[in-house]
């Protein structure tokens, strides 16, 4: 018999497998079969990838809404419900002009998951147990990230079209709707006031380099997942068949994304600085590895490896640093780091498409890995608030 803990650590699992998956990550991983489905230009792939990113965003405005309103149960589901609507629009679209929205539905749903999963774990679990919950719940972006790749890799095999793949997506989305609805109808609204301070309240000069790092975060790995798995697919891996190349790379993607899970422990030996400076040459790293490195296994698995870890250990930094500069509202600040976040998402594909049609891949993404190493350097360690915020006293709920 499952405690409600492990109810809902599975809940949330499988709810972050799936929108931080195939929902989120799906369109990155198809870009070759959708291009050659949709005889889509590289500035296209950049517009619609940040059409989804923009889903990204409009969820989590969505979801801060619905969850001090409703709870986590509403903004979840509803997530689930977009994501399962949303690849089920892409199984069937005729054109980009179908293609888009399903892409946009879809990638909300990684809006309307992160968020109420924290509110849910702080008031439904106890102390004890809230580490290990959070760490099984976040487990679920790389699973879900390296089963997609998987999915994938196996109907490339056995010669399947990218529709049949896309619609297995479907089913593991409605399941996962189905079990969320199940263990957190039961969970209401929290009963505390809401926070007294409005959004303004979070922009103050210290959260500056925080907003920054975000940003610059939210631009290389959206240009990441848009280009990375076309640009190996183009310049092929040997003893592989046509068509594995990108799955392979989401699939070590996930896999080494697991790393995230030790965040903690190394931001406790090193500091959070000196992690963060890490991160960035980490991503920077991935990003060149691409633009040199793409026609082989070392540059592939050393980019993949490198852009996982950087993914998935930023984005617990950000919970980190955010918690720390605003203590009294910590589920509001970090929503706001994320939105910076979904901003760069916003802006960097669209631009690298750009770059992509003209003097192509191995320049767009070498001049991506430019914005990390700069931000790297820039850090300071007065800068990053490593410590609870005396300025955030007042930011009480």
């Amino acid at each position: 018999m499952l405690t409600d803990a492990q109810r809902l650590s599975a809940a949330g699992f499988a709810a972050t497998a799936v929108s931080f998956g195939p929902a989120r990550m799906g369109f990155g991983l198809f870009v070759p079969e959708f291009q050659a489905a949709f005889s889509m230009s590289s500035t296209a792939v950049g517009l619609v990838s940040s059409l989804g990113f923009a889903g990204f965003l409009v969820g989590l405005l969505i979801a801060q809404v619905l969850l001090e309103r409703r709870g986590p149960a509403i903004p979840v589901v509803s997530g689930l419900a977009a994501a399962t609507l949303g690849i089920l629009t892409i199984v069937l679209a005729p054109g980009v002009w179908v293609l888009a929205p399903g892409v946009f539905l879809a990638a909300s749903s990684a809006g309307f998951a992160w968020t109420p999963f924290n509110d849910a774990v702080h008031r439904k679990v106890r102390e004890v147990d809230r580490k290990t919950a959070l760490s099984e719940i976040s487990t679920g972006t790389s699973a879900g990230i390296a089963v997609a790749g998987l999915i994938a890799l196996g109907m490339a095999f056995a010669g399947f079209g990218w529709r049949l793949c896309w619609t297995i997506f479907a089913v593991g989305s409605a399941l996962a709707l189905l079990a969320n609805w199940a263990v957190l109808r039961g969970i209401d609204k929290s009963q505390d006031p809401p926070p007294k301070h409005g959004w303004r309240a979070l922009l103050r000069w210290p959260a500056a380099p925080l907003f920054a790092v975000a940003f610059v975060f939210g631009v290389t790995s959206a240009i990441y997942i848009s280009f990375a798995a076309d640009a190996f697919a183009r310049a092929g891996v040997p003893g592989m068949p046509g068509g594995t190349t990108p799955a392979l790379v989401f699939i070590f993607y996930g896999f080494f994304g697991l790393a995230g899970l030790a965040t903690g422990r190394i931001r406790d030996r090193i500091g959070l600085t000196a992690l963060l400076r890490l991160l960035m040459l980490a991503g920077a790293g991935s990003l060149a590895s691409v633009g040199l490195l793409s026609g082989g296994w070392a540059g592939l698995v050393l980019s993949a490896g490198l852009q996982g870890m950087n993914v998935m250990m930023t984005s617990a930094v950000l919970a980190i640093w955010s918690e720390r500069l605003f203590p009294g509202c910590p589920s509001r600040a970090f929503t706001a780091a994320l939105l910076a976040t979904a901003a760069g998402n916003l802006s960097g594909p669209a631009l690298a498409g750009l770059v992509v049609d003209g003097p192509g891949f191995a320049v767009m993404f070498l001049g991506a890995a430019v914005l990390p190493i700069v931000t790297a350097i820039a850090l300071r360690a007065r800068f990053v608030v490593d410590q609870p915020a005396r300025f955030a006293d007042g930011l009480t709920a």
